[in-house]
Order: C-alpha cells, then structure tokens, then sequence
C-alpha cells in the first residue's frame, strides 16, 4: 500500500523523459509465492540530454533481485535501489544500452489487486494507471512507448493458458511439468496497457474479417462451466467491430484479440492491447442470471474497451492529465454504438441521468475538478464522472458545433496524424480546427475549467409584430481553487412550439448565431430576437441535452405540462415531465417538514396513464419517462438543508398517488406485457420488461405486495424476478411475501457470486432506519468478501451511494459504519476504499445535524495515522 507523500502533480510541470525505453523483453517464472520478472530494456538517452543525466526508474514496493548494465552485473556504485525507484547514477555514456532488471513478486499476497496478482487461481494483470512499477522498475508514464516481447513459464497443471498482449509466436515445454508461451505487440504501447493472464480457463472461440479481408481470431476466457454465458459477450465484440469500421473507419489491426473475465477486479475492464481483462460481471450473462441492464452494460463496455484499440491505444495520452482524451472520447464513441444498435432517445435520456447522477454533484462538491485536470496527488482518484461522463459531453458537443461532417474529418485526420503517438487535448483539438476552419479556443474551456455552467432564461413575445425574444444569461458557479470563471461556449439546440404542438418556423434570428436549431452562446448576456412567430409558441431548450448545464426558465407550469405531451424532441419531452415530477417531490418534502401532508396537481397526477397507454411511443422509452426521479435527484435541485427523510416521504406519497391515479390502465397494461415464449435481450423486448416492472411498482404503491408475489413467483427471467424482488424488499421489507422471496432468491443463487450481489443490493438500498444493521449482519454472510471489490460494491457501496435514508441516518450511525468500512477496506485496497469514501462528498448540503454528524465521519478518517494516498486526497479535499 503506498502512504501518502504529499507529492501534488502539476500539468504545467510536464516535461519528457530525458531517456525512451523503445523495446523491452521480460520474462516472467510464475508461482504463487516467489514469481521472478526479468526485463531487458534498450534504453536510448534522448539527444538534448546529457550524458551525465541519471536514469531515474519507478518502482513500487519491488525487490530487486539483480541488475546488469549492458550484460554486466551493475557496479554497487553505479545505483541506488529503494522498493519504490531505482536510480542509474552512472549510465553508460553512449546513447543506447541495455538495462536487465530482475524483481521478485508474491502474486498470492497482492490484495490491492495491482500489479501481478492471483485472483481465484488466475495470474492477472491491472497496471493502470500506475500498476506496472509493481512488476519491474519502469519509466511508468504514458508517454513513454515500448514495442513488447513477453515470454511466461508457468506449471502447466496450474496454468495451462498463458496470455500477453498482442501476437502469439511461440510455445514449448520445458520439462518437469513446466511449459512457456512468447508474446509479441508490434505496436509501441505504454506500460500502463501491459497485461499478463495465465490459469486453467476455457475459452468460446469465433472468428471476424475485417473489412479489408483479413481473418481475425477471436476468444474469450471464463471459468469452466461458464462458456455458455459469455455468448452474447462474444456478439457485441463483433457487432462492435464492424461498427467501428463502419462508423470511424477503424479496422483491427492484431491477429488475434482476447478477453479475459476474472471474479476479483478493481474496475469494470480494461482495454490491454489485444488482451482486455474484465470483471466477470461484465462478460458473463444468460436470461436466468442477468438482467436487461445487464446486458445492455455488457454490450457496451465490450465495445467501449474495443474501441480504445484506436483512442487510447494506437493514439494515447501524454501524460495522466490527458486521461479524458482516451476516456471521454472512448465514452463518446460507445454511447454512439449503444444509440444505434438500442435506441437513440432511450439511450440519450440514460446518459443524461447518469450524468446528473454522478457528474452534476461531483461538479457541485468539494471534488469538483476539469475534464482536464490541472493537478493531482493520486491519479486513481481521477477516473471520475467528470472525465468519462462530461468528457464525452465534450466531445458530443463538438459534432455539435462543426457538424457531422467536419467531425468526421477531424477524427480522420486525428487518427492519420497522431497514429503511434502520446498526444494532448491541443493536439485532439487543432485536428478539428484545421479541418472544419472553425475557432475553438473558447470552447475549449470545457476541458479547462471546473463547473456546471448555468442559463437563466425568460421570453416575452409581441403578436402584433410576430417578435419572440429570448433572454438568456450564462453563469459558471465558483468551484474549489477556482473562484473567477470564463465565459464558455455553450452550443443550445432549442424548438419554438406551436399550439397545435409542431415546431414553428421564423424569418430571421438575431442577436447570437443561431444554426441548424441550435444558438451558440459565448457571452454572458444574449436576447435572441426571432421574428414572423405570430402565435405565442412554448420554448423547448436543450433538446437533446446538447449542453451539459442547468437551466433556469422564466415558464408556467402549464408550459411544461405541453412539452410533456407535444415536444417532438423526445429527450426535452421526458426533461419536462421529469422537472414536473421533481416540483411536485420538492414541494411535498416541504409540506412533510412542516407537518403537513403531500399534496399534488391532478393533471400530473393523470398523465402518466397517459403516457403508459400511448403506444406510439417506444414502451423503452415510456418506461424511462414513468421512472420518478431518485431521492438524489430530488436532493440535488434542492441544493441545501437537505432532509433525506422527508424528501423519501414526498417520493414515496408522490408514486402511490399517481399509482392510485392510473391502477386501472396500468393493471390491464402490466397483464397485456405479460412475456410470452423465448427470452430475447434485444431493445424491444428489454423495453416491454422495463416498462412492466416500472408499472409493478406503481401498482404495488397502491394495491400492496401480492401482485409483486406473484411476478417473482412466476418470472422466468432474471429481469422481472430482480424487479420483483425489489419491489418487495422496498416497499413491505417486512412482509412474509419479502421474507419469502428473499430466502427462495438466496437458495437459488447461494452459488453465483454475481447473483448473489443483486441479493445483497436489494437488501443494502432498502429504506429505513434499520437498514445500518441489515448491512452489518449481511457482511457476516458466507458469499460476501471484504477482499472481493465486487461484493463490496453490491453491499457497501449500495448502501453509501444509493440508500439516501439508512446512510444518511439522522443520528449519525450510517456514517460511522461507512467510515469503519472503509478503513476497513483501506489495509488492504486502498483504490477501493477510495471510491466509497466519495459517498460522502456532498455531505455540505445535508440539514445541520446530519451535516454535522457526516463532518465527524470523515475527520475520524482523516485523523489516522496511515492512511494511503488514494483515500487521504479523498478525504482531505471532502472535507476542504
């Protein structure tokens, strides 16, 4: 575990190595205990630096067991080794030499799970951001680029596989049991993409030609018995494929490409050279055992980790700071993939509530930091909402401002020109300047600057002379060591609607540039002049998310109310209703506060029959539109002196009125989606399972827990018994029905961890005052483990970013267990303990007492004495 230096990284500090390692040979002799690596480095001096210049190399807690400098054992003198650097004080004087480096490993005894480490009799690799320097002293930065050749021997009993990246050249045994296998990636990569699997697995095999006729070979590894799960894995990987032919012009380039699903990962994926390494949850899926959701996020991170073969791999980042240019782009790209193959609207809406979900907040709160950040003290602590999820934003919003077509030209020429390079947002950014001729100096604030930028808006409209004006005033909110902020390009797309809910026409629009639908704000104040609108039209802005802000829109409600029924622009239809519910919870919260009882307006009160019997509309995307926003959700447009009780009152009154409202047409629709023969996890039917579990909870809300019975009692799939089951457990946790369907699901599943982590979620985000020791017993359980970073999340991390009432326990003791936990955790993952420490970071916005009681948490955190890195840069910039 490395302890906190105080070491802060800076971007403008940034300058090259004064050596390149262009080739580099390792070798790697595995056991469990004592595994030896040796790596042979060619070593280049750089040509403007001196002779003189040490060779410093990162280490992190190695043993150095031997050095040679050019064949030479290395001269006491001539080094200085520490577990965590090696220093050539005396390097050779020529430019070129050769570095041989051996290190001894314990795989067994890696718990943080980076570096080399056993996970459940597998050797496994996770080396980014900074797990290389566990394996061999390295120049462990992006920007220094290898050519790799990897040979692994390894018991033949204990590891019948043996991995690397990129293409196999030889293999052989070498007596007494023992074989090896040689790797070799002939494209230069950083070390931070190495990867090394080796174990008794069993692979699916396939194949896919490329569009220029060559015949790629395709696997992917499990466990044995689970070959039949990873099937629709290995078709998103093809389907991912030709799209990105297709679609970016991006063809592979190995001969072959692999998959690797392990039970113990510190991530989701990751996009190794040729060899991507997965958390299982993440490749393993059959109708029994996974959900809809589940395999909509398989589909998509096999091809966001595909995709980084171009935007990460073969182009990387310079430097750490540069980390949005492979993730939010990446992001950006299976998004896209997602939209095609799913649907466009269903998916742009999923986007946008995970942005605001977890991007918003992290924007709002003490964490809030650039898409490019500007300094660091842990680079884990960055992969973040902000760098995947705005980061893709970023990028979305380019096409937006050049269009379609200048987009493409400048990903063209960004992959011709920086093919084989460690590159900047600069770089990323002048290729779509020189292609499209377009300035885009002030949008690239986006990646500089911290915040949720803010438009107030309001219109007046003038029927005689057919004027409509809109008033719109930008505003970016001061943000952690960021006080003063720059005016932002803001790309709006907007409709004018008319009373009989189409989009108006107009002659002219003055006052900012306004093109193809959209108005592209780069001052503080516009008023937006549109003239020949002689009816009085109801402005819908943002359509499509096009920008990552707030708004604020001088609009009655009865506005409102008709884009929820008209908006032709299908996401502003959903924000409007969305915005509607989230009034109505605000309002109820402060009524429950005050001791008096919910009230709502009927006419929101009806619509949502409205919209589930309106079969012109996806049944996806009607299930989305019925989805009640969170008690986050509501919490976050509260801003301050949050009450999560009151505000999980005012939700939960909000759906058994609009239950009670509409029981008749959701009952007869609930029955009609009734499924009937195979599974398929294709978009249709996931929508018609989504928009049937959503009408399970409105009807249990008003008519009690039999129906949700019957659904667990009777689902054939995972999807609709999942739902069931939470229906239940949330809404009657004390029911014989729940005790009952709690124990059966248990019986089932007692041995399938990754089932078994739906079960412990269920029970982690259940509501309530209890739930704290609900938790504790349940970590007492024979499936759960505190070393496994996915029982963890099912557990802990449910219950700390998804529980807004049993965390946020009025007395204090959600958060002391949190804390304890994480400590816990900490001793042995500190990357871990990291992330759900982040669960506290609006803790700011709580009511005093809670506020208080969370402050408390986290200084007992922070009052330890060794804390790693990871969570003492989390803690001390939470409670800044």
């Amino acid at each position: 575990m490395r302890t906190d230096t105080g070491q802060v990284f800076r971007l403008e500090d940034y300058r090259a190595s004064d050596y390149r390692i262009p080739e580099l040979e390792m070798t790697f002799r595995l056991t469990a205990e004592e595994t030896r690596v040796t790596a042979r480095l060619q070593v280049e001096r750089r040509a403007d630096a001196t002779p003189q210049t040490p060779l410093l190399l990162d280490g992190d807690g190695l043993v150095l067991e031997a050095l040679e400098i050019d064949g030479a054992p290395a001269a006491p003198d001539a080094y200085e080794a520490t577990p965590d650097s090696l220093k050539i004080t005396r390097p050779p004087q020529r430019e070129r030499f050769t570095l041989t480096i051996v290190t001894r490993l314990a795989p067994a005894d890696n718990k943080a799970l980076m570096g080399l480490y056993l996970s459940n009799g597998v050797y496994c690799t996770q080396c980014e951001a900074e797990g290389f320097r566990r394996i061999t002293y390295f120049l462990d930065r992006p920007d220094i680029l290898s050519v790799y050749r990897v040979r692994i021997e390894a018991r033949r009993e204990e590891a019948p596989l043996l991995l690397s990246n990129g293409n196999p050249v030889e293999s052989g045994d070498l007596g007494e049991g023992w074989h090896y296998a040689v790797w070799h990636d002939p494209f230069p990569k950083p070390s931070y993409l190495f990867a090394l699997v080796a174990g008794d697995l069993s692979a699916v095999r396939d194949r896919f030609v490329t569009a220029s006729g060559r015949t790629v070979a395709l696997a992917i590894y499990v466990e044995h018995g689970k070959e039949e799960r990873a099937a629709y894995a290995m078709d998103a990987l093809k389907r991912a494929m030709r799209w990105d032919e297709e679609r970016f012009g991006r063809e592979y380039d190995l001969n072959v490409f692999n998959i690797v699903a392990v039970s113990d990962f510190n991530m989701g994926a990751m996009e190794n050279k040729g060899l991507n390494i997965f958390n299982d949850k993440y490749v393993l899926a059959d109708p029994d055992t996974a959900t809809d959701t589940d395999f909509a996020n398989i589909e998509a991170i096999i091809a966001h980790e595909y995709f980084h073969n171009w935007t990460g791999n073969r182009i990387t980042c310079r430097d750490w700071f540069q980390l949005c240019l492979k993730e939010g782009l990446t992001v950006f790209r299976d998004h896209e993939f997602s939209a095609d193959q799913r649907s466009r609207p269903v998916k742009r809406i999923a986007e946008v509530r995970t942005l605001r979900a977890h991007q918003f907040p992290e924007d709002q709160g003490p964490l809030a930091h650039p898409v490019r950040p500007r300094r660091y003290r842990e680079i884990n602590n960055f992969y973040t909402a902000t760098v995947y999820e705005k980061g893709s934003e970023v990028v979305r919003m380019i096409r937006t401002v050049l269009g379609e077509d200048a987009f493409r030209a400048g990903m063209d020429l960004y992959f011709d020109r920086h093919d084989g390079q460690a590159v900047t947002i600069e770089d990323f950014l002048a290729c779509f300047e020189e292609a499209s001729g377009k300035d885009l100096a002030q949008f690239a604030l986006w990646y500089h600057q911290a915040g949720t930028p803010h438009l107030a808006v309001s219109t007046r409209h003038d029927a005689e002379s057919g004027e409509f004006v809109m008033d719109i005033e930008q505003s970016v909110p001061p943000t952690p060591s960021e006080a003063r902020k720059r005016l932002m390009h803001i790309p709006l797309a907007f409709g004018l609607v008319g009373p009989d809910g189409r989009d108006m026409t107009y002659q002219s629009a003055e006052g900012a540039e306004v093109e193809d639908g959209v108005i592209h704000l780069r001052k503080r104040r516009h008023s937006v002049r549109f003239t020949g609108v002689r009816a009085r039209p109801v402005v819908s802005l943002n359509r499509g998310f096009s920008a990552p802000v707030t708004l604020s829109v001088e609009q009655p409600r009865s506005d409102r109310l008709f884009l929820a029924r008209h908006d032709s622009d299908l996401f502003s239809r959903w924000e409007a209703l969305n915005t509607l519910f989230t009034e109505a919870a605000i309002e109820a919260a402060a009524r429950i506060r005050g001791g008096k009882a919910a009230e709502f307006e009927a006419d929101l009160l009806s619509m949502p029959a409205e919209i589930a019997a309106d079969e012109s509309l996806e049944a996806a995307y009607r299930a989305l539109a019925l989805t009640l926003p969170g008690e986050s959700d509501v919490a976050r447009e509260m801003g301050t002196n949050i009450d999560p009780d009151a505000i999980a009152a005012a939700r939960d009154a909000l759906r058994t009125a609009i239950g009670r409202q509409g029981q008749a047409t959701f009952a007869e629709i609930h029955a009609a989606l009734q499924q009937h023969g195979r599974f398929s996890p294709d978009a249709e039917s996931a929508g018609r399972r989504a928009l049937r579990n959503v009408l399970l909870d409105y009807l249990a809300a008003a008519g009690g827990p039999e129906l949700a019975a019957r659904q667990f009692q009777a689902a054939d799939n995972m999807t609709e018994r999942a739902a069931a089951l939470a229906v239940l457990a949330h809404q009657f946790p004390e029911s014989e029905q729940t005790r009952a369907a709690l124990a059966a699901f248990e019986a089932r599943y007692r041995d399938n961890p990754l089932v078994l982590d739906k079960w412990f979620t269920v029970q982690a985000t259940v509501p309530g005052q209890g739930t704290v020791d609900r938790v504790r017993a349940l970590m007492a359980h024979p499936a759960f483990s505190l070393t496994n970073p996915n029982r963890v999340r099912a557990l802990i991390g449910a219950f700390a970013s998804f529980n807004q009432t049993g965390f946020h326990r009025a007395d204090g003791e959600g958060y002391r267990f949190v804390a304890d936990t994480v400590l816990a955790v900490e001793a042995h993952n500190p990357q871990v303990a990291a992330r759900l420490a982040v669960s506290f970071r609006a803790w700011r916005s709580l009511e005093p007492g809670r506020r208080e009681e969370a402050r408390k948490a986290l200084a007992a955190i922070a009052g330890q004495k060794q804390l790693s890195r990871d969570l003492r840069d989390i803690v001390e910039r939470t409670l800044a």
